[in-house]
């Protein structure tokens, strides 16, 4: 934990950068001509990605990445595919690997490697070739990299062509001992190896018995964790679980009411103007919960036969009060619709006064996304004006399977379902207690939560970054160091946010370390903002 990493983006991390440049590749290496300022500037600077390796506040070590072509290789060798006996299809170049002297003991060179993989996944490259001086051989072969050429350069820098791809990099010792890296997305979700399991199983047909037997198992396991009265299990997602409400609120006369408070609230606009509705919407700023003393004088005025809203609002981790809610509408026979695909495996939830509830297989449920749910509390029959995938109805008279469903994604489902139901209260206690150490931690480092802690969901935080700072950055940043956060989504761009998710499994001591990464990381920040960016 002494060393951390990140993307380079001052113009200070440039003068350090040339510094390391000059003291490897001149005063060590003699590839090029001393200078008086002692400082080299790489002649593909404005194309390089710089990866560091962080002491404090100080560069210890970087690699340079570049994806330009012609690589540096290509110009020495020629189209290195032509070199190679499986070439790559998305490969990358990379260079300037360097580590001040005196902290060459190994650890550094594992985390800048382990950095630069996770970089070179999630910009999808597949391969990462580099010319590795001959003096440190071994080392780059225990990390993974394999020669692919003869060496070129010159009796003092002489250098092998070499490459790394994600097989060899497991295989070498770098990739043996790496930690994984730890997800704290509100989706994809961490899957647990049974899950896993039953998801690679031997795919059964949907119209079998054993299909139907799973299909119960998994309708029964949902109404219990929630009380629903039924819930069907189509093949899609949460959007097309919203569809099927907005289809089934389409038979209703009167007026709806939406409530809006952040990106997903005002998606349901969209579902029910796309489906043809009347409606009204109240639209509050994000970050806040719905005032019930303005619910209830809407309400009384506006004649409304339906409302619909979000539980958990992804956007914000905002948990809107599904009991007041629901309290307000039964007092004045108004049906209820509600969308809970990020509380649904994440908070209890109590559906058994819901008129509709949309959700998914993935998010708090802990599987894999692909199958949309949907909670009702009356019997629906078939209705020929519904689109035929749309039509609530058809589901219920056929038992739940009026189409082709992956019996996969079902038993995966099913599996994932019984992780919560066999001990719902831990589990539900365990994201309220990871959710509490990160919220108390990230405020002590000087961020806001978005969401009071009155009104905030414990699976979710949106962190707010000091004036100046960039969550994109820092979302960069901690990706390198093993960290998956959500900060890439459109939304959460165009303000500058960046969110925790606290549903994914992990101990105390993983939740610790990230702390402890992120705490380098925006104490480091905090004295950069203000810098000027290398690339403006």
């Amino acid at each position: 934990m002494t060393y951390f990493y990140r993307i380079a983006s001052t113009k200070k991390d440039e003068e350090q950068i040339c510094k390391l440049n000059y003291e490897t590749f001149v005063e060590e290496i003699p590839q090029h001509r001393p200078n008086d300022n002692r400082q080299l500037l790489d002649q593909f600077h404005n194309e390089n990605t710089y990866l560091l390796c962080m002491k404090d506040s100080k560069i210890i070590g970087m690699i340079a990445v570049r994806s330009t072509r012609p690589f540096s290789l290509d110009k020495k060798l020629g189209p290195i595919e032509e070199k190679l006996l499986n070439p790559p299809r998305y490969p990358v170049e990379v260079r300037l690997l360097s580590i001040e002297a005196q902290y060459r003991t190994g650890r550094p060179f594992l985390g800048m490697l382990q950095a630069l993989v996770n970089w070179c996944l999630k910009a999808g490259y597949d391969a990462a070739v580099i010319s590795g001086t001959v003096r440190e051989l071994k080392l780059y072969r225990q990390l993974g990299f394999l020669p692919f050429a003869e060496p070129t350069g010159t009796a003092e820098a002489s250098f092998v062509p070499m490459i790394l791809t994600l097989e060899t990099y497991e295989n070498g010792a770098a990739g043996r001992i790496a930690k994984p890296m730890l997800n704290f997305l509100p989706g994809p979700t961490e899957i647990a190896g049974d899950v896993q399991k039953a998801l690679s199983s031997d795919a059964v047909s949907h119209r079998s018995s054993a299909h139907a037997r799973t299909l119960r198992s998994v309708q029964n396991e949902l109404k219990l964790l929630t009380k629903a009265r039924h819930v069907q299990v189509l093949q899609g997602t949460g959007t097309l679980a919203n569809d099927v409400v907005a289809a089934q609120l389409s038979r209703l006369s009167g007026k709806g009411l939406i409530l809006v408070n952040g990106e997903f609230g005002a998606r349901l606009c969209d579902h029910a103007s796309r489906m043809g509705l009347e409606y009204d919407s109240i639209e509050i700023e994000w970050g806040n919960s719905f005032e019930t003393s303005e619910l209830e004088a809407v309400m009384d005025v506006g004649n409304y036969s339906w409302i619909w809203f979000v539980h958990c609002e992804t956007s914000t981790g905002v948990l809107n009060d599904l009991e007041k809610i629901r309290n307000l509408c039964l007092a004045r026979s108004i049906q209820i619709a509600v969308d809970c695909a990020s509380s649904l495996g994440t908070v209890a939830i109590n559906l058994e006064e819901i008129d509709f509830a949309a959700s998914g297989s993935g998010k708090g449920l802990g599987s894999y996304s692909g199958l949309a749910l949907v909670f009702h509390k009356q019997d629906i029959q078939p209705d020929s004006k519904i689109p035929l995938y749309l039509d609530l109805g058809n589901y219920t008279i056929k038992e739940g399977i009026p189409y082709t469903q992956s019996s996969n994604l079902l038993q995966a489902l099913e599996k994932a379902v019984q992780h919560i139901t066999c001990h719902p209260k831990s589990h539900f206690a365990d994201i309220r207690k990871r959710s509490n150490i990160l919220r108390s931690a990230i405020e002590k480092m000087g961020y806001q939560i978005l969401a009071r802690e009155t009104n905030a969901s414990p699976g979710i935080l949106t962190i707010v970054p000091r004036a100046g700072e960039s969550a994109l950055q820092l979302g960069e940043d901690l990706f390198l160091n093993g960290y998956r956060t959500h900060y890439e989504s459109r939304y959460l761009r165009k303000r500058n946010w960046l969110q925790v998710a606290a549903m994914n499994e992990m101990s105390e001591e993983e939740v610790t370390r990230f702390l402890r990464v992120l705490e380098r990381l925006t104490s480091f920040n905090r004295e950069q903002i203000g810098e000027l960016n290398i690339y403006n």
